[in-house]
């Protein structure tokens, strides 16, 4: 027995990935996707707002209804998050996104504790990177609460996987 064998070396005949999320050359624009929906819960408030966020809007109802919101407010970066995470669970960049690179983001309207949202993106710009095999891929992204309604929009900018180059063929040897 090797230590490859030991190890599990990740050459040695292992299979493809179940999922492999596109390539920037495959990012086309006016290409548009959807993602599943996910109901905000107050388990994600009070974790999210557990980290940091205790401004009295976000960690106690009162706050939130003083300020005129007839519900648990959100804050507006854990809409963002759990829109990425929408985003992250559709595979789309799985194995090719290589870096995030940054966002403009505005919020349209409050998203409260029990809105459901969904996540849906179009391609706007993908061009080559300046090296490497790679592109850099920009998106417009909309944040839909179950009630149709848009409560964010932002358009990030990153960085991904071109396709594998060819192989040159392997010689055999006559």
């Amino acid at each position: 027995m090797t230590a490859a064998d030991v190890t599990g070396d990740p050459a040695a005949g292992w299979p493809r990935p179940f999922v492999q999320g596109l390539y920037w050359t495959q990012m086309t624009v006016g290409s548009a996707y959807s993602t599943a929906s996910r109901t905000v819960t107050e388990v994600d408030l009070m974790r999210f707002v557990s980290i940091g966020f205790t401004e009295p809007l976000f960690a106690d109802a009162s706050g939130a209804e003083a300020a005129g919101y007839q519900g648990r407010l959100v804050p507006g970066a854990l809409t963002f998050s759990l829109a990425e995470g929408l985003l992250m669970q559709t595979n789309v960049i799985h194995g090719t996104g290589l870096a995030f690179l940054g966002t403009t983001l505005t919020v349209l309207a409050p998203v409260l504790v029990g809105d459901t949202i969904c996540v849906s993106w179009e391609v706007t710009q993908a061009r080559a990177a300046s090296a490497g095999n790679r592109g850099i891929v920009t998106t417009r992204n909309l944040v839909r609460n179950s009630a149709g309604r848009i409560v964010m929009e932002y358009s990030p900018t990153r960085l991904i996987a071109g396709p594998p180059e060819p192989r040159p063929a392997e010689s055999d040897g006559s």
